[in-house]
């Protein structure tokens, strides 16, 4: 290990407040040192944000600026909470407040409780899904696991815009969100989710926030006494507050101006959980005399890396878009992007693990390898390439690290250790502490090399063999260390959340990807209909899913990959294509102004992980005068088959089965009847588009490829009248 790597993992506090400024760039040296009045930072990605504000707020400390209690830093995660009181205790600022907007709000409302509301505080639930299933039961509402989750972000959506059942649905309508059911019946889920609380005497996360708000908006004293202890604010990813959060933090501020605020409108991921870039904005406007850096110069990425993410931004829309920062990287020259198409997804994972198995072969160390996808569902199948290919791996958003089972047992027993000063018969003759480490873990079930396969079993040896690495890393920072030094260490790093890394690929969502980064990076699934998703509708939604991609693109250091696949399953219809948000960036494509086909994939690694080894192009489509698009995706259809439903086979249907089975029916009796097979009345797919159409009037039938004028003047009043829910008579629609 080299002397950088110590001095990363374990740096020595600056001695003096001038030294806290070392080795930061201008515009980082600007953030922290402007320390007076309302400051905007606007951030791209990798451009160091942490890093200046921290040293923001360490300098002010450290020049007798700032008191440490006087500091609030708030952010969204706990593990950025927990990375910041780390950065800020080995700057020499340890007393600062860093925590997440919750975990503040909650502190402060069980303190004030007694006083502003009197008896105990109602118990905080954990998951509110069985509250929320409990409700909908009372209303005689059946939600299948999918839908409980869908209504339960509805009610937290709705508290968070600070949206009360009885507005609900109008909210719903003047926003053009899409509700997953009819937003009567959600807004009467919603009332009886909040009466059940009530009844049960809980609360959720979302009400610690409104409960903290009412107490400051009702409570003069209350508020001046907070205003009184936290003076100094900082908000981190300022462009993922919600109403309700800006809310809070106008009362902790009070008629003060002493707020630093940090963001990227780029990185704007979570409007469905009701976060908004507009305050991030408008902040010159509310606070004319800003001060207002720009950070660009981006020290995580190639340039390679940087220009695609550059140009990902470039092709963008909106008011965001309209904000955007051009990053200036400030690393060596990497590798291109690789773009990879493949035949289906689990072919695309084989893929996947087999380039990443031959990296970690080469020396790449498989913490520094992620697969990002766009949903959770497509984690299993690269689970399972990782797993056959032998390849360890980590699921990002499952448990915390300090929070697993074996690493609590394993502190346990290393305090235990500590305890008995090293005479413990199981460190006999161990002297170094990296092995006295070894010999406690091996306990727990810590072996020297990893078990095969994976799983839970894999998991726990991973947890274990992360704790024993730190101790080897913490023996080369700091000779000589003791094993109550290390525990010391361990203890310290549970309150900051700042775990040690688990040596596995991770597998991660984009969206929990956020605020990470790696060496080797591979986006996954990267077609139509996943990104952007099927069901982001709108110009907002979809520039939503762009700035999701670009967050994916800016998590690489050095390589990325991205990819996708023809088909979901082998074997099945290749019908579909890569991403538009890729055209005009990827070898071969062209721009989304001039697409007019599927674009084409001249310089893309097709097949390159099934022996091919060279890229294969293809001819691009003749242009058709007016070309087919999928009702529901966008994308333009070529499939005879597709273009009869108006929809890619891949995208969800919303046909009426009810409609479809019945047309069946009808159409066997005709077929008898005309002494002609079924499919010449009309194809399974013209019945489905029918079914998913279901049209009122003959102009409308007429529209459905596969009817025709012999059709509709020999079916169409047969077909209108099933679709309008008659009965159609025997003779009907025979000659």
């Amino acid at each position: 290990m080299t002397a950088a790597t110590h001095s990363t993992l374990f740096p020595q506090v600056p001695d003096s407040a001038d030294a806290v400024l070392d080795g930061l760039d201008p515009e980082q040296r600007e953030v922290a040192t402007a320390l007076h009045g309302p400051v905007c930072v606007l951030a791209g990605a990798g451009t160091g944000k942490t890093r200046a504000i921290t040293h923001r707020i360490a300098y002010g400390v450290r020049a007798g600026i700032l008191q440490p209690s006087s500091v609030l830093a708030v952010t969204f995660t706990n593990r950025a909470a927990g990375e910041m009181r780390g950065r800020l205790r080995q700057l020499g600022a340890g007393g600062v407040q860093a925590r997440t907007f919750h975990s503040a709000a909650l502190r402060q409302l069980q303190y004030f409780w007694p006083k502003a509301v009197g008896g105990a505080m109602p118990r905080l639930v954990d998951r509110k899904i069985q509250l929320v299933a409990d409700a909908a039961a009372a209303c005689r509402i059946r939600l299948d696991r999918g839908e409980l989750r869908d209504v339960t972000a509805e009610i937290e959506w709705s508290k968070v815009t600070q949206t009360v059942p009885a507005d609900y649905a109008p909210s719903v309508a003047k926003s053009g969100r899409v509700a997953p059911r009819d937003p009567a019946e959600i807004a009467q889920i919603y009332a009886t989710y909040e009466d059940l609380k009530r009844d049960r005497s809980v609360i959720d996360f979302e009400d610690v926030l409104l409960l903290t708000v009412a107490v400051l908006q009702d409570r003069r004293d209350i508020a001046e006494q907070v205003r009184s202890q936290y003076q100094h604010f900082v908000v981190d990813e300022y462009q993922d507050v919600s109403p309700l959060q800006q809310r809070l933090l106008e009362l902790w501020l009070g008629d003060r101006d002493s707020l630093c605020v940090v963001g990227d409108a780029s990185q704007t991921i979570y409007s469905f959980t009701g976060a908004t870039p507009d305050h991030l904005l408008d902040f010159r406007i509310r606070h004319p005399g800003a001060t207002v850096v720009k950070l660009v110069r981006d020290y995580r990425s190639t340039p390679q890396v940087v220009h695609l993410a550059n140009g990902l931004l470039a092709q963008a829309r909106g008011r965001a878009a309209d904000h955007r920062l051009e990053l200036i990287s400030q690393r060596d020259p990497g590798p291109e992007p690789g773009y990879t198409e493949y035949a289906d997804e689990p072919a695309e994972a084989e893929g996947a693990a087999r380039r990443i198995r031959d990296l970690v072969a080469a020396g790449v160390p498989a913490g520094e390898i992620a697969i990002l996808f766009r949903t959770n569902a497509q984690s299993e199948t690269y689970e399972q390439a990782l797993a056959d290919a032998g390849v360890p791996y980590q699921l990002r958003g499952a448990e915390r690290f300090f929070d697993r089972p074996e690493v609590r047992k394993a502190m346990n027993q290393l305090r235990a250790a500590a305890r008995f000063g090293g005479n413990d018969s199981l460190l006999d003759d161990v002297v170094d502490l990296p092995s006295q480490v070894r010999a406690v873990l091996s306990g727990e079930g810590w072996t020297s090399q990893p078990p095969a396969g994976s799983g839970a079993v894999r998991e726990r040896w991973e947890s274990l063999a992360a704790l024993a690495n730190l101790a080897t890393d913490f023996t080369a920072a700091k000779p000589g260390a003791t094993l109550a030094d290390l525990v010391a260490e361990l203890d310290e790093r549970v309150t900051a959340q700042h775990a040690p890394t688990v040596q596995g690929v991770t597998l991660a969502s984009l969206h929990s990807a956020k605020g990470l980064e790696w060496d080797v990076v591979f986006v996954v699934g990267v077609a139509e209909g996943m990104m952007p998703i099927t069901y982001a509708k709108t110009d907002e939604q979809i520039e939503e899913e762009r700035r999701l991609l670009y967050v994916g693109v800016t998590r690489a250091r050095e390589r990325l990959h991205v990819s996708w696949a023809l088909s979901r399953a082998p074997g099945g219809r290749p019908s579909r294509r890569p991403s538009r948000f890729l055209d005009g960036l990827r070898p071969g494509s062209v721009t989304t102004a001039s697409r007019t086909g599927a674009a084409g994939v001249g310089g893309i690694d097709r097949g390159f992980d099934r022996g091919l080894g060279s890229s294969v192009g293809s001819a691009p489509r003749r242009t058709q005068r007016t070309p087919a698009r999928c009702r529901v995706c966008g994308r333009t259809l070529t499939d005879a088959g597709e273009m009869k439903l108006m929809r890619c086979d891949e995208c969800p249907s919303d046909m009426d089965e009810g409609l479809y089975e019945r047309l069946r029916e009808w159409r066997a009796v005709q077929a008898a009847r005309s002494g002609q097979p079924a499919f010449c009345v009309f194809t399974d797919r013209t019945l489905m588009a029918i079914a998913e159409t279901v049209p009122d009037e003959a102009g409308e039938l007429a529209r459905i490829p596969g009817v025709g004028v012999r059709k509709l003047n020999r079916y169409g009043a047969d077909v209108l009248a099933i679709c309008a829910g008659h009965e159609v008579e025997g003779e009907s629609g025979s000659d």
